[in-house]
């Protein structure tokens, strides 16, 4: 797994470049012409305290902190696709990640598949930035390989144990332990706050509302992800610190277990109900209409995973929300292939 890192993404966007994919994409010729006043000759300056600078103008990148900026990013960037079945990439704004599926310990594919990123990067003007870009490599087998370090444009590619993705910590054995660790920490720091309200004898009320607003959105923080998968000692770990928090409050808060529950249900009947969404496949009804075609999962960390919690969660329901959207799967159906890399 690549995790790409681009040197001030949304300011090196070329108006005129976005603009002629927006055409090639069909957007009406009004909404770009639109568009293009917006990102061109914009005035800035900037002000310390009495002093301003002069006035300069800008006719290049989209403004910081415009909700529209990371939309026109993804879409100055909907060409950028793999060329490689075994490669895929996952975008998510200005981030993106290149996974790479290794067979037969030949690496030709992934490789290519970066260096052809880079000339894309290039080509759109945008920069890599390759001392922050970090390498995982995920490899279960026993006997492991030598890896050759990954290049780009001459430099190397740091490869690490574990990253930030997302605000989630992947690691090269797929385990939450840094992630859970992480979040606990930064849960302890705030209970340092929620103790300072009781000693000002704040009411349960309003300490519960501090509590879900800075303690339990960290702990449960893309809690569908890792929760399914975490061991014993790290799910404890994180309810002792919610435990703690009833205690100063004197109140009965969920627990992480419920919490988790009820998002997972949630998340599956969303994807349930999207016939766009990447996984709709993975759920698809019995020819008795009843119950969700199970996953096979020949390892505790594949089962562990989302998907495959969330089918057994909807099928443990008493009954099961009708969508007219789910797939019938045929009597001779097969589920669609998971992988465990």
């Amino acid at each position: 797994m690549l995790f790409i890192d681009f040197s001030s993404a949304f300011n090196t966007i070329i108006p005129q470049q976005l603009i002629h994919k927006l055409v090639e994409l069909g957007l009406n010729t009004s909404l770009c012409n639109w568009l293009l006043d917006f990102l061109t000759g914009r005035p800035q300056a900037v002000r310390v305290g009495s002093n301003t600078s002069s006035t300069i103008t800008l006719n290049t990148g989209a403004p910081q902190g415009c909700v529209l900026s990371p939309l026109l990013f993804t879409l100055l960037t909907h060409d950028c696709t793999p060329s490689h079945s075994s490669n895929l990439f996952i975008k998510f704004a200005d981030d993106t990640t290149v996974v790479g599926l290794i067979s037969k310990r030949d690496e030709t594919n992934y490789r290519s598949e970066v260096s052809r990123l880079a000339g894309w990067c290039s080509d759109n003007n945008l920069s890599l930035n390759v001392e922050k870009t970090k390498e995982i490599v995920v490899d279960f087998r026993r006997a492991h390989t030598q890896h050759v370090p990954l290049t780009i444009n001459g430099a190397t590619v740091e490869r690490v144990s574990s990253t930030k993705f997302l605000g989630v910590h992947i690691t090269e054995d797929l385990s939450w332990t840094d992630n859970t660790a992480a979040l606990a920490k930064k849960s302890q720091q705030r209970l340092y706050f929620l103790r300072k309200l009781r000693r000002a004898r704040a009411p349960p009320p309003i300490m519960y509302t501090f509590y879900r607003g800075t303690i339990e959105s960290i702990l449960t923080s893309c809690i569908t992800v890792w929760y399914g998968a975490c061991n014993a000692s790290c799910r404890k770990t994180l309810q002792r610190i919610v435990r703690a928090a009833e205690k100063i409050i004197g109140v009965s808060l969920p627990s992480l277990q419920d919490i988790y529950g009820t998002r997972l249900t949630r998340k599956a009947l969303c994807i349930t109900g999207d016939p766009t969404h990447p996984s709709h496949s993975f759920f698809s009804l019995l020819p008795s209409g009843r119950r969700l075609r199970s996953l096979q999962a020949r390892t505790s960390r594949l089962k562990d995973s989302f998907i495959h919690q969330a089918v057994r969660k909807l099928n443990s329901l008493p009954n099961l929300p009708p969508s007219p959207l789910l797939p019938q799967a045929p009597l001779n159906y097969e589920p669609p292939h998971t992988h465990t890399h």
